[in-house]
């Protein structure tokens, strides 16, 4: 490339993302859900269950966390 053709900045990895959403290794993106340590003793056992395991972020979602991502 010469210098004068300009080529478009990398895009960085916005950390708060990458922090809360995990990509598997088929591409798909993960998520915990909300509200999980908030008053967390006096749920009940069930809910506090529920919170342990991880979701599949929303198809309207998606796009925009993989674009932060990079």
């Amino acid at each position: 490339m010469s210098k004068k053709e300009s080529k478009l900045p990398k895009l960085k990895t916005h950390k708060g993302v990458a922090a809360r959403f995990k990509r598997t290794g088929t591409g798909k993106l993960l998520r915990m859900k909300g509200h999980r340590s908030h008053l967390r003793r006096k749920k009940p056992a069930k809910v506090r269950r529920q919170f342990s395991g991880k979701l599949a972020v929303s198809p309207a979602d998606a796009g925009r966390i993989r674009r932060l991502l990079g």
